[in-house]
């Protein structure tokens, strides 16, 4: 962990800029700004390796494994967000407006569904099977969504927000600055976490055309800087990915405060007819998202919820487990990981530890049976954050009734309302009991995202669909945060993001256990940066041999 701070002289000429670059910025004419969108990506690639280079080295994981892979996925988010916003100034250049890229529905109290993914063949070929929707509320009965509301301001004053950056992954940064600069118009002051100020200089040349005119500024230190930043007279507003600890650290700012605070994020398992080799596929896909990143991010499954009494439900357990043995340990490298896991570990007894942990390292963990009617709840209101999950069942009837009562468990029960997880045989959908459940259950449930047969990565991954927790989150109980980012659609009022996947995909470049994944992971951030027909050809070799 880097233990440079910035001094108190550098804060305050880098306010000072900022200040002065606030107006300039909201009334730079838009040509200049997909000027700076097509600088972006170019610069970005320039860094590529010395930033992967340095994460590796941070996270104490080598060139080849896992780490790399996750790193050429934060390349790939961040060419997807650039992708996508030159895109949307480029619409509000010549029509005033982004334009929705797919059918639009317009649903009964003011909400409109819009079908954002795929927008093209290349889209279907890259990624097939995904299709994402975004649910959207409008003050009036009008012919579109409102949308791009910076835009519409005759004289835009602007504003500075200082964004408290994200330390787990590092595309989160990149994605909330490119958010409020591009989307709502504000110059933003960059603290970088400590956990991951070794960016520092990766993302001063990286995103140099915004510092370079002022309309950026990144600087360094731990909570204290923080602190004094938000509560510094220059700063307008304030954005911070992180806990619900920071975030009541900063209430009481007396300015606006958006943030994205974490989930305990839950896999609704629709009992149906598995086979063996589809317990052990839809094992293999979630066991994989409890490893990502070494169990450290926002959107790690948390709480699996199965049908007490579905007769495959020890069998997708022992698979899970199984998948897990099979995946080396890694650095615990996020600050508290080993308390937090020991801190599990001890109230459960039935925890299963799995993995030759070597010194700095966890074991993945994970807690069958916990009891849904617990009274203190551990597993289902602390975010582990590290390489654990835990499984809980509820009776039910039937799939149908089991899904009514688990969707209402997610939301009255588990902390959080970030992202969650659906997972269900498509057999199962031919039952159009079974197709309306599903439906209803993504509507009810109350989460910014939900996705079906795949975890919520997919959705941070599209860069189309606003990320954030449900709307109506208030600072009593502020749950997942208040606010979205990742919304290059520039949605007004986004109040929920759909995402659906194949159950089974053929091939699967991102099983855990995949030898290649860095290879496809790195051949898609070269894709995403050029989205050239030959750069798709080595996409889809690179996944054939995934």
């Amino acid at each position: 962990m880097s233990t440079a701070v910035t001094s108190s002289a550098e804060l305050e000429r880098a306010l000072r800029n900022l200040q002065a670059a606030k107006l300039p910025w909201a009334r730079l004419p838009l040509a200049e700004r997909i000027a700076l969108l097509d600088r972006l990506p170019e610069d970005l690639h320039a860094v590529e390796q010395p930033w992967v280079a340095a994460a590796l080295a941070a996270r104490g994981a080598q060139p080849g494994s896992p780490a790399e892979s996750e790193e050429w996925f934060s390349f790939s988010v961040m060419y997807r967000q650039l992708r996508y916003l030159r895109k949307s100034l480029s619409q509000i250049a010549a029509q005033g407006r982004p334009q929705m890229p797919g059918k639009l529905c317009w649903k009964t109290a003011g909400q409109w569904t819009v079908d954002v993914f795929p927008q093209t063949l290349v889209d279907r070929l890259a990624l097939p099977g995904v299709r994402a929707e975004v649910r959207a509320r409008d003050n009036f009965n009008g012919d579109l969504p409102e949308t791009a509301a910076f835009y519409q301001q005759a004289e835009p004053q602007g504003g500075l927000c200082l964004v408290l950056g994200a330390g787990n992954v590092n595309a989160l940064p990149a994605g909330d600055l490119l958010h409020k600069l591009f989307v709502e118009g504000k110059v933003v002051l960059l603290k970088l976490n400590p956990v991951n100020a070794y960016l520092d200089e990766w993302m001063q040349l990286a995103f140099g055309a915004l510092i370079e005119p002022g309309y950026l500024q990144i600087v360094q230190g731990g909570a204290d800087v923080g602190g004094e930043l938000a509560t510094h007279p220059a700063v307008d507003e304030v954005h911070v990915t992180g806990s619900a600890r920071t975030y009541a650290a900063l209430q009481g700012i007396g300015k606006p405060l958006s943030a994205e605070l974490g989930n305990v994020s839950p896999v609704i398992v629709v009992p149906g007819p598995w086979s063996t080799g589809d317990v052990r596929k839809q094992a293999a896909k979630y066991a994989t998202s409890l490893v990502a990143n070494a169990g450290f991010n926002c959107v790690t499954p948390r709480v699996f919820i199965q049908m007490e009494g579905w007769a495959q439900r020890q069998a997708f357990n022992q698979a899970l487990v199984d998948y897990l043995h099979g995946v080396p340990t890694r650095r615990a490298w996020y600050p508290g990981a080993a308390d937090r896991q020991a801190a599990f570990v001890q109230k459960y007894p039935q925890a299963q530890q799995i993995g030759a942990a070597g010194q700095g390292e966890l074991p993945w963990t994970y807690i069958p049976g916990v009891d849904h009617e617990a009274k203190d709840g551990t597993a289902f209101h602390q975010e582990a954050f590290c390489g654990l999950a835990a499984e809980t069942t509820l009776p039910a009837e039937d799939p149908n009734d089991f899904l009514h009562k688990a969707v209402q468990f997610a939301n009255q029960h588990l902390w959080g309302d970030l992202a969650a997880t659906i997972v269900v045989h498509p057999k199962s959908l031919q039952d159009p009991l079974m197709e309306a459940a599903v439906q209803q259950a993504i509507t009810d449930l109350r989460y910014g995202t939900v996705v079906v047969n795949h975890w919520g990565a997919l959705a941070f991954y599209l860069a189309l669909t606003p990320w954030g927790a449900a709307p109506g989150n208030t600072p009593a109980d502020i749950q997942s945060g208040v606010g979205v980012v990742s919304n290059p659609l520039m949605f007004a009022q986004p109040e929920k993001s759909v995402v659906r996947a194949p159950f089974i995909s053929f091939p699967d470049p991102y099983l855990a256990q995949s030898k290649h994944s860095y290879a496809y992971f790195r051949a898609d951030a070269r894709y995403q940066r050029q989205p050239s027909a030959g750069n798709l050809l080595r996409l889809l070799w690179a996944a054939l041999r995934s």
